[in-house]
């Protein structure tokens, strides 16, 4: 009798120990900010590009966790006609989440429904050069150009690219259906977005089997969430002063990396007093980027002196020609006659704005601006500031892969019109050289630093915090993106 006992107490002993427990199959991930829409081909917030791309939705190339160009729905591409077409092939047995079948005249929709003229993408610029789309078969598309553009495949690899259902798109703002790892389940607004893992997936099959992204926009209640259990990750954790607390936790894993989230002060050129250099000048040299970076973001951040980023090969230190200088501030303010001059400064509600907002406006104070500060919501500022240009000074990051092309955009929302930086630009989009693509990217930080075209403060760092047992999330976000495709636990 007394061995049976032992046996069994033995057994169950085993079968809860941690060494056979069976690893967990969903997940709960933490953003600060809700999307708007789960369209990425209908807005520019980055929050719909967290959930959705490479988890619901797929382009015909995508981004991987080092920044390189991969296949997507698209197994292979070729250059022809001198970059001036591209043909790409495309992938077999390939369904969207309702069992539709993916074919060549999917991407025809697609691409012709970003480029439209009626389109509302916001990277519409994207497919400007596009000529035509034409199916070659089922699974072949050819894309001819207007002019040759190397970067086609970079181009279809963005969240404003992926390939979309026509027999859905009516919905596409509120219940997507696309052809990723994952399917959409429910959204909760105000609350969460639910997924689960399609069965239907033509590629490896992702380890988890749910996925749920909580909106926590108040970073205390952000650390108390990861604290208690109640969320398993926070991609972009949005406290960094308890990054500290959470590093020495056994339980957690601080991530830190780089993104590609140039933050600017953005000034709008439209408004009169903006459009002078020496105006622009004057708020630039007015600005500590270190102070924000310690008082804002607690040392998280690397100093930028244009809109690029820092670990790219090719960029060039140009902080010191935007220095802090206080005193050239106040002269370039007599000088303009700018003394009693007063600015709105718009803020999203995201962490690094709200917070650098109120060292800036302290800043420009102190050098004689007075500046008054207006806190949006998200669907605010993105109404007023970022489509009507409604404002004079805002705070951002822009944390799409290589835009600085943005600034050769004429109904951008900086209003920043230089034809030599057009001109730099269109001779990029036309060479695949690298040695000339390196030298053109260099000529155009120059020229925006030297325009004073915004107030380029720092590059944001990506501060991530996780339970210990999680695997597979992204160190560096190249993408605003939370791939969920290879993530798992481990015990």
């Amino acid at each position: 009798m007394f061995a049976r006992i032992t046996q069994a107490a033995a057994l169950a002993a085993m079968l809860a120990s941690p060494a056979l427990a069976q690893p967990q199959t969903g997940i709960t991930l933490g953003m600060v900010l809700e999307p708007p829409t789960l369209d990425p081909t209908g807005n520019a917030a980055a929050a719909v590009d967290e959930i959705v791309y490479a988890n619901v939705f797929a382009g015909l190339t995508r981004i991987g966790p080092d920044g390189q160009v991969l296949p997507g729905l698209a197994e292979s591409w070729q250059a022809q006609d001198g970059g001036k077409a591209y043909l790409f092939q495309l992938r077999p047995n390939v369904t969207f989440h309702d069992g539709s079948s993916f074919d060549a005249q999917d991407v025809v929709f697609s691409l012709d429904r970003a480029r439209a003229a009626d389109s509302t993408n916001a990277q519409k610029a994207l497919f400007q050069g596009i000529e035509s789309v034409q199916p070659q078969g089922p699974l072949s598309v050819r894309v001819t150009l207007k002019a040759a553009d190397g970067s086609l495949p970079f181009k279809m690899a963005w969240g404003d690219a992926v390939m979309v259902d026509q027999a859905s798109i009516a919905q596409i703002a509120t219940h997507p259906v696309g052809t990723g790892p994952f399917r959409f389940q429910n959204w909760v607004q105000g609350d969460r977005v639910n997924l689960s893992a399609y069965d239907g997936y033509w590629g490896d099959k992702p380890a988890l089997q749910t996925a749920t992204f909580r909106f926590i926009p108040d970073p205390t209640a952000a650390f108390a969430a990861m604290m208690a259990g109640d969320v398993d990750a926070f991609p972009i954790y949005p406290a960094p002063e308890t990054l500290p607390q959470l590093q020495a936790d056994p339980r957690f894993k601080v991530l830190v990396g780089t993104t590609e989230g140039e933050t600017i002060l953005a000034m709008n050129h439209a408004r009169p007093p903006l459009g002078d250099i020496r105006l622009r000048k004057a708020i630039a040299h007015a600005i500590n980027r270190d102070e924000i970076i310690q008082g804002a973001m607690f040392g998280y951040g690397t100093p930028i002196g244009s809109h690029f980023p820092p670990h790219h090969p090719d960029y060039i230190d140009l902080t010191a020609q935007s220095a802090y200088d206080p005193q050239m501030t106040k002269a370039l303010l007599a000088e303009t006659g700018s003394e009693n001059l007063t600015l709105r400064l718009a803020l999203p509600p995201t962490p690094y704005a709200r917070r650098g907002g109120e060292i800036v406006a302290a800043q420009l104070r102190a050098a004689g601006i007075d500046t008054r500060i207006t806190n949006m919501e998200w669907a605010q500022w993105l109404d007023q500031v970022f489509r009507n240009a409604d404002y004079d000074l805002t705070i951002i990051s822009h944390v799409e892969p290589m835009d600085i092309d943005i600034y050769a955009r004429p109904d951008y929302y900086f209003n920043y019109r230089n034809p030599a930086f057009d001109d730099t630009m269109a001779r990029l989009d036309a060479t695949t050289d690298p040695a000339e693509r390196a030298d053109l990217l260099k000529q155009a930080q120059k020229i925006l630093a030297d325009d004073y075209a915004n107030v380029f403060l720092f590059q944001l760092a990506k501060t991530g915090v996780a339970k210990a047992q999680i695997q597979g999330l992204w160190q560096n976000a190249p993408m605003p993106a939370n791939d969920l495709s290879r993530v798992r636990w481990t015990n």
